[in-house]
């Protein structure tokens, strides 16, 4: 099957819920590629060892790689960092995350600026274009233990909106145009 994304409605209430549109207003993962997301499918029961995981690391330079447990139990200032993470936000790499265990939402920016929520679940890889704004969740199961990829040394600063002075999100944004 592949990743289900959905245009979101304008509801305020819990950020946890899925907020589908009535009725729903299925993305397509051509549609996301449009917007420079990404995505694979892969086994995560065998993350460790996967040639699968190997080969895309080598092809696209995903040298640094480190795991984050996001639950209540596990990560300090556990609510404060899902707040921070549900801020709207860009980075200056591309944001690569693959979904070990649980399941959790990731909320991206389209052309119309509209928001598209992308499910994501166990095996579930997906790459953010450095640029993009978007912003990350869990879902109501409150879980997700996510391998986080990077090109070369990690550079966790997020650029809350706006951000739109910064070079790689006009460059961004112009990639926009032409597809």
């Amino acid at each position: 099957m592949g990743v289900e994304a959905w245009y979101m409605d304008g509801s305020d209430e819990d950020q946890r819920k899925p907020h589908r549109l009535e009725p729903n207003q299925p993305v397509s993962l051509d549609e996301l590629k449009t917007l420079g997301v990404f995505y694979w499918k892969l086994n995560a029961d065998i993350y460790e060892t996967d040639p699968e995981l190997e080969k895309i690391r080598k092809e696209q330079g995903y040298s640094y790689m480190d795991i984050i447990t996001i639950h209540q139990d596990t990560l300090p200032d556990y609510e404060k960092k899902l707040k921070m993470f549900f801020e709207e936000h860009l980075h200056l790499d591309d944001e690569i995350r693959y979904i070990l265990d649980g399941q959790a939402y990731f909320d991206v920016r389209d052309k119309e600026d509209r928001w598209v929520r992308i499910a994501m679940s166990k095996g579930d890889l997906i790459t953010l274009p450095a640029g993009i704004y978007h912003r990350f969740t869990l879902d109501e199961t409150n879980y997700t233990k996510a391998m986080r990829l990077f090109v070369g040394e990690p550079v966790w600063k997020a650029y809350n909106r706006p951000a739109d002075n910064f070079d790689i999100r006009q460059k961004y944004v112009a990639s926009l145009q032409g597809s």
